[in-house]
């Protein structure tokens, strides 16, 4: 905020005079360039309630409360000269020697109104010290500002998380920016990043870190472990429930009625299929056979009986007895003997043409065996 005051000094010897730099003016009579007060030479050099201060080669515009007058110190008396004897008389006398004049420089000098510039304060050893106007409470920030002293002045700031707009500190949205990878609230003078279900937030504080939860064991059968999230599977025979996480058994008997040659009975996770008594499920695992308990053994019947296996069961024969008219042949085979007829020429009484004599049939209406009449054909006679 301070102006650095350069110091110029030009002096170009002519036949006609001296020129000086802008802000300064040569003096024919002290024959040096001397600085030219524009507070007073202007009309209205600062408007308003700015004060205006004198400055070698210029001057400045500030507020009036802002402006502290430096004070000038007294110069540093001279060193005592030494006393030297006179002895040119013949008698000793002390005298001073007269104190040397001054030289003038052989280029115009600039004659200052200041010992320190604006910002500055003289101290006690005589050098420019910078005035902290923070410390002092003497600054023009607003409530909303911070003030920060630099080299002979200060400046009015915001802090983290505000920018200065109109002469106020304003919040930044942080958020607008892409601050955050995911989510983002902003706050006054900062902001707050978070992350979405599924996401943890990194150590940076800005970005997110897929969260394992398999890791936890969320599901009842199997976890598998997505961006952001997980998925639960089932083993065979079970399907997911409406939770997204357990599993339910599947009723595969109720798919189809044909699963099953005879009964389907569900199991957790499978069926099984079941027969009747006397057959046994074949190898398929669906279809009934029949068993054969004569083959395997698996009856009731005695030694003498015979055993008879039929579709999902057996039974147990006798041995066979055969009755007249009828003999036993062979194992379990009886045949009816033919009777010849008498030789009164009668054919005996039969119940089947089978049991008549040869050439002969039964007659259903007498139940009594009968030769067919033979009809002689026409004769042939020959010439």
């Amino acid at each position: 905020m301070l102006a650095a005051l350069v110091f110029a000094l030009l002096c170009i010897q002519s036949g006609h005079g001296q020129t000086c730099s802008e802000g300064f003016t040569y003096d024919r009579r002290a024959r040096q360039c001397i600085d030219v007060d524009e507070c007073r030479s202007l009309q209205d050099a600062c408007r308003g309630d700015m004060l205006c201060v004198n400055q070698n080669g210029g001057y400045l515009c500030i507020p009036r409360g802002m402006y502290n007058q430096p004070y000038r110190p007294e110069p540093p008396a001279p060193p005592e000269l030494p006393v030297y004897p006179d002895t040119s008389v013949g008698f000793a006398d002390t005298f001073r020697p007269p104190p040397p004049g001054p030289v003038e420089p052989s280029y115009p000098r600039v004659r200052s109104t200041a010992p320190c510039v604006l910002g500055y304060a003289v101290a006690e050893d005589g050098t420019c010290n910078d005035i902290d106007e923070c410390e002092l409470n003497s600054h023009q920030c607003n409530p909303t500002q911070l003030c920060i002293n630099t080299a002979g002045g200060y400046t009015c700031s915001c802090t983290e998380g505000y920018w200065l707009v109109a002469g106020q500190c304003q919040d930044i949205d942080e958020c607008r920016y892409g601050y955050c990878q995911q989510l983002c609230a902003n706050v006054a003078g900062s902001y707050s990043c978070s992350c979405n279900p599924g996401f943890i937030l990194n150590t940076d504080s800005r970005t997110c870190q897929d969260v394992d939860e398999c890791e936890d064991d969320p599901c009842t059968h199997g976890c598998f472990n997505t961006y952001g999230s997980f998925m639960c599977n089932c083993d065979e025979g079970f399907e997911l429930a409406a939770d997204g996480t357990s599993c339910i058994d599947l009723d595969e008997c109720g798919f189809s009625e044909f699963l099953c040659q005879h009964r389907c009975v569900n199991t957790p996770g499978s069926f099984s299929c079941i027969c009747p008594p006397g057959y046994y499920v074949y190898e398929d695992g669906r279809s009934c056979e029949d068993v054969n308990e004569c083959d395997t053994g698996n009856n009731t019947c005695t030694t003498a009986q015979v055993c008879f296996n039929f579709q999902g069961g057996y039974t147990c024969l006798d041995p066979l007895q055969c009755e007249l008219p009828y003999i036993e042949l062979s194992d379990n085979v009886c045949v009816q003997l033919r009777t010849r007829p008498a030789r009164t020429g009668r054919l005996p009484s039969c119940t089947d043409t089978w049991t008549c004599p040869r050439a002969a049939v039964c007659l259903q209406t007498s139940s009594r065996c009968r030769r067919p009449r033979v009809t002689p054909g026409p004769s042939t006679s020959s010439r």
